[in-house]
């Protein structure tokens, strides 16, 4: 690289020698300089939304300020007792070295008996790979799969991660948007006029993130129908929430065997367990899936902390009791926090069956000004507004594929939603 300077050593002396001392420095510090060229990688893919509002808020925290947390999806509540004393016991037995990249066979056949007990589904352990927290499954199988040009699948609303994950890959993403009045989930009939001769992987959430919506057995069935006439297309169901449900037994779409050596199954210990801190995920796929995906992993992160996983196994085949009591806690800050945003005027919002999320309708509150004379155009504005005024940290819905809404998160404890949604219902009255 060559840097060209145009500067005149003429005229009076004493321009001259500042000309040339100005001359001087400019050069000594090109000497000094480091022209740094990060990777076009990064230019792929977006922070997701999600972190940008939890570390603006922490900011706001750290500076004196009382922020109410509605921005990050993590349960509130400590990791069961008997999963700590597994860890402990672990550590104890010196679980401190390396672990297979696949994961410790008995994880993976307590994750198959999980998958059997629960859900009604065989796999063997060949199937389970055990990874670094749910996100880096999808990671490992996007990256196994997608290839440039190769085109997914991915309606909305979404969660932040999947469309970024697939851009990172080289990936082209396709967005169909779905409606509220459809529950925020995708028709058959969208479906099929969605899949395109390059759609080489269909990615969902059920429960969903950021909606709560949740699939029943008759609305797989129905999509299930469109995805046999399309066999080139995998399907990555991204079941992180199954406990987190309010209204039955989950249903997977791997039930159906017409498409289950297409189905791959995400899942981890995060939500359902009180574990996030954990860091573990886990998939079952296909053989030939799950073996491309230890093979990425294994130059990437190689085996999961091995006494998590020890801890794994007291969490799949132990006592559900003290998830089943964080649950009804979800259900009854669920029901407040939705009475509560029935009672602000402008807001549209139905009830979640499953997840901790509330996710409103807000468009009406666009094109309104703040007490300062600030307009509020779109979802990120107003949720900038609630995050600056009444100091309460939300998602906007835009991250999520869906503009029009944005998305707040109830774990978290009663004092502290019934604190944030009053400052909310002020701050949205001040909108003019």
């Amino acid at each position: 690289m060559y840097i060209i300077i145009s500067l005149r050593l003429n005229g009076p002396a004493w321009v001259v020698e500042w000309r040339f001392l100005l001359l001087q420095t400019l050069f000594l510090r090109l000497n000094k300089m480091t022209i740094m060229a990060l990777s076009s990688l990064l230019t792929r893919f977006n922070e997701p939304e999600t972190l940008k509002m939890a570390k603006l808020g922490r900011t706001l925290r750290e500076s004196g300020i009382d922020v109410t947390d509605l921005s990050l999806g993590e349960p509130d509540f400590n990791t069961p007792e008997h999963i700590k004393q597994a860890a402990k016991q672990a550590i104890d037995e010196n679980y401190s070295h390396y672990t297979p990249v696949a994961g410790f066979l008995d994880v993976r056949k307590a994750i198959c008996t999980k998958f059997e007990r629960d859900n009604g589904l065989q796999y063997t352990p060949e199937q389970i790979i055990v990874s670094t927290g749910a996100k880096h499954s999808i990671a490992n199988l996007v990256l196994s799969l997608i290839e440039p040009g190769d085109e997914v699948l991915i309606p909305t609303p979404y969660w932040v991660t999947y469309s970024e994950i697939v851009r990172l890959a080289g990936g082209e993403v396709r967005l169909e948007r779905t409606s509220k009045e459809s529950g925020f989930k995708i028709t058959p009939e969208q479906l099929e006029a969605a899949i395109q001769p390059n759609t080489k992987l269909f990615m969902f959430s059920s429960p969903s993130n950021p909606t709560g919506a949740l699939y029943t057995k008759e609305e797989l069935a129905a999509l299930v129908k469109v995805f046999e006439k399309h066999p080139q297309v995998y399907i990555m169901s991204d079941e992180i929430y199954e406990h987190i449900n309010y209204s039955g037994a989950h249903e997977s779409i791997a039930q159906f065997e017409s498409v289950k050596d297409r189905v791959i199954v995400i899942n981890g210990l995060s939500k359902g367990f009180a574990m996030t801190g954990w860091r573990l995920g886990y998939m079952a796929a296909p053989i030939e899936i799950a073996k491309a995906c230890e093979k990425i992993q294994g130059q990437f992160t190689s085996g999961t902390n091995a006494i998590a996983q020890r801890a794994a196994i007291a969490a799949l085949l132990g006592d559900l009791k003290p998830t089943h009591e964080m649950v009804q806690a979800f259900r009854t800050r669920r029901d407040s926090v939705i009475q509560w945003l029935k009672e602000i005027p402008g807001l549209e919002i139905d009830t979640p069956p499953a997840a901790f999320y509330a996710f409103p309708v807000v468009k009406s509150y666009f094109g309104k000004s703040t007490p300062n004379g600030e307009r509020i155009q779109n979802a990120d504005d107003l949720c900038m507004y609630l995050l600056n005024t009444a100091h309460v940290s939300t998602v906007t819905g835009r991250a999520f594929g869906e503009p029009d809404c944005i998305r707040m998160s109830f774990a978290n404890s009663m004092e502290n939603l019934e604190k944030g949604f009053s400052k909310i219902r002020k701050a949205l009255a001040d909108l003019q």
